[in-house]
């Protein structure tokens, strides 16, 4: 049988082997490898740190893929502050089961599991609701508490999924963010079969975004960016490519904004035909200009946010995969080890709007 690296056995194998080397001394703790966000505006730095333990109602990841994100390359500037610091970035998470802390009967370790990075109360008024990402006490991996840039990482066991058998642990992981924040997206624009979609850019989220719209059934999807391999791959996917200049000449009715500039933002209204829906999602820290009579009133248009996604997204989209309705094998376009040089290559290529589609960590 051929030897599966990524497997429950090897990972955990790795791990244990990883111990080994790095204490070499009896010690109380044992310690693991994991990239920090020492100082913003600095690279990331490698370093050995305790590991974590598992509280009530949690359980240790072994991690064995982390997506790397746009929203990291914001934490890493400093433009999107985090909540304290030294932080482990990384919410885009997949591993295995290593530990069980108390209280935790539903899981074993072992299982192949992602990580949900909104952590809720479930309790306060804005849970109760259903807006489980505007909890008063929520927090997310990567942001607000540690998360999958290391060897091991700590969750509520609440906030596992099981990963389905045939999806790969980078697929798993990558739908954390860039795929289930795609389908939130089209949710909150309302897409029904047989409407037409604009996706401005073209990278993790944006080819996430173009598989599940022609996976809900839209008419007619397009694809636009200013990068020609990111719009060959658009064309590969039966997708209309386009420069993100031509969005005035189309009449959609969902137009997504995946980037976070105020060009794109404003090409996403331009982008709209009658009662056409644009939604935000991109990290922006600049306004863009909006006429309301001409570019709402006339067309009876909308301007929506659209921030994470829910639990419950991440199901609907494993059964989607699980279905043979979505196929995300093509979205990874690279993968690094857990290393601070290469993580912080593959930032500053994000940065710069050249980072492929998505990478991921693998550990």
């Amino acid at each position: 049988m051929q030897f599966d690296p990524y497997s429950p056995e090897a990972l955990l194998s790795n791990v244990s082997a990883t111990r080994r080397s790095i204490v070499s001394t009896p010690l109380l703790f044992e310690f693991m490898k994991a990239i920090q966000l020492v100082a913003t505006g600095e690279p990331l730095a490698i370093v050995e740190v305790e590991d974590p333990t598992p509280a009530m109602g949690e359980v240790t990841i072994s991690v064995g893929a982390a997506g790397i994100c746009r929203s990291d390359v914001h934490y890493r500037s400093g433009s999107r502050p985090v909540s304290t610091l030294p932080l482990i970035p990384g919410h885009e998470i997949a591993g295995v089961v290593s530990e069980i802390g108390p209280a935790v009967d539903d899981v074993s370790v072992g299982d192949r599991v992602s990580i949900h990075y909104l952590v809720s109360c479930g309790s306060c008024p804005q849970c109760k609701a259903g807006r489980e990402q505007f909890c008063e006490t929520g927090e997310m991996f990567g942001l607000d508490r540690d998360g999958g840039y290391a060897e091991l990482v700590v969750a509520p066991a609440r906030n596992l999924h099981a990963i389905p058998d045939g999806v790969g642990m980078e697929i798993a992981a990558i739908m954390m963010c860039s795929s289930a924040t795609s389908l939130h997206a089209l949710r909150r624009g309302r897409l029904v079969e047989g409407e037409s979609v604009a996706v401005i850019g073209c990278g993790g989220l944006g080819i996430s975004a173009i598989k599940i719209a022609q996976s809900l059934g839209a008419s007619e999807v397009f694809g636009l960016d200013i990068d020609l391999g990111k719009l060959e791959m658009v064309e590969s996917l039966g997708a209309v490519a386009l420069d993100v200049s031509r969005a005035g000449e189309l009449e959609v009715d969902v137009a997504l904004e995946l980037v976070g500039l105020p060009e794109t933002m404003r090409a996403s209204v331009d982008a709209l035909g009658f009662q056409g829906r644009a939604v935000a999602v991109g990290l922006a820290h600049e306004p863009f200009s909006l006429h309301s009579f001409n570019d709402l009133i006339l067309r009876e248009a909308e301007v929506i946010g659209a921030s994470d996604h829910f639990g419950s997204e991440i199901d609907e989209l494993f059964g989607m995969v699980v279905d043979g309705r979505l196929d995300l094998s093509d979205v990874v376009t690279g993968t690094v080890p857990l290393e601070a040089g290469e993580v912080n290559a593959a930032l500053d290529r994000l940065e710069a709007f050249d980072g492929g589609v998505r990478s991921v960590i693998l550990s």
